[in-house]
């Protein structure tokens, strides 16, 4: 197994003197955030780890990068990404604290700190897992988005990278910035997540930010289907089950475009095809349901996706 990282040592006691320590009398929103270190930086935003001085933890802190800051469809996309993640509060999914804006008027919010590695991360060493441990983390994220699901949210952005794997047994289904909510009379924003502009126009590294993404969406998703549905995320969670069981992704390619082609014309190899691994047949046969094409023909719900992973697959290796 491999050994998860420690937070920092000066934030991993809990002194008298932090828990007992006065506020002040007047409070100032303004210096409330101190100690900033960036964790990692996104194509449009920014996220850092700063200390709460209120309440003496360490938190993250997710803001648009400076560029971004003004902009009213960026502006939109991060506070709905804040509702969305505290308004959904279950424990597979990370607790959002709050919503502000920065003394030069921009938003920020703040959410739990936690420590572990990425599902992508973990299947650079797929060798060293058991295929057990590695659907336990898949059921865990699927009850996270049953729930978000029964509450009228489509994540949008199901990938190895959105899964974290904390050194408690916790896992988390992360980034919900391109979450998909409707209204009350069943319409929604036509914002497409994850293409918004044109490939040609994008730069190489935001195509190669974007390659990343693209082989874990929908058809429909690549499309810019209007009408897409909590179904384009069972499409996703197959694309993560296919890469657990063989090693790759079901669909590749060298160029964004090559990819989204495949997605749309071509199906993928049956895994028990594609790997040296033992696959066993339950699970290939949910992978590639996961992944039809149209999403009438994958299964109706999340929860049917765990009551495969919850058979007694292991007697059933190819």
């Amino acid at each position: 197994m491999l050994d998860f990282p420690e937070p920092p040592k000066e934030y991993a006691q809990v002194f008298l003197e932090d828990t007992d320590k006065p506020l002040p009398e007047k409070l100032d929103p303004n210096t409330r955030y101190a100690f900033f270190s960036t964790i990692a930086k996104g194509g449009k935003s920014i996220i850092q780890s700063c200390k709460d001085m209120h309440l003496s933890r360490v938190v993250c802190y997710k803001s648009l990068r400076p560029e971004f800051a003004d902009d009213p469809i960026e502006q939109r996309r991060l506070l709905r990404e804040a509702r969305v993640s505290a308004m959904l509060q279950h424990p597979n999914t990370v607790p959002t604290y709050e919503v502000g804006r920065n003394n030069r008027g921009h938003y920020y919010f703040t959410m739990k700190l936690v420590h572990g590695y990425t599902l992508k991360e973990i299947l650079k060493f797929r060798e060293r897992y058991d295929l057990t441990q590695l659907v336990d983390v898949l059921i865990q994220i699927c009850h996270a988005l049953e729930y978000a699901h029964n509450h009228g949210v489509a994540h949008r952005d199901i990938k190895p990278e959105n899964i974290l794997v904390g050194p408690y047994g916790e896992v988390l289904l992360l980034d919900w910035g391109l979450a998909k909510v409707w209204s009350p009379d069943g319409t929604a924003s036509d914002e497409v997540a994850g293409l918004d502009k044109p490939i040609e126009s994008l730069t190489i590294t935001q195509q190669g930010q974007l390659q990343g993404t693209v082989v874990y969406m929908s058809p429909e998703q690549v499309d810019r289907d209007p009408g897409i549905t909590t179904r384009t995320d069972i499409y996703s969670m197959g694309a993560v089950l296919y890469e657990v069981l063989t090693g790759r992704t079901p669909h590749t390619g060298e160029k964004v475009y090559e990819v989204i082609r495949s997605i749309q014309e071509d199906e993928p190899g049956m895994p028990a095809d594609v790997t040296n691994m033992r696959v066993p047949k339950l699970l290939q046969d949910l992978a590639m349901m996961c992944l039809k094409k149209d999403p009438e023909e994958r299964p109706d719900t999340i929860s049917d996706l765990v009551r495969v992973f919850q058979e007694d697959w292991v007697r059933d290796l190819l």
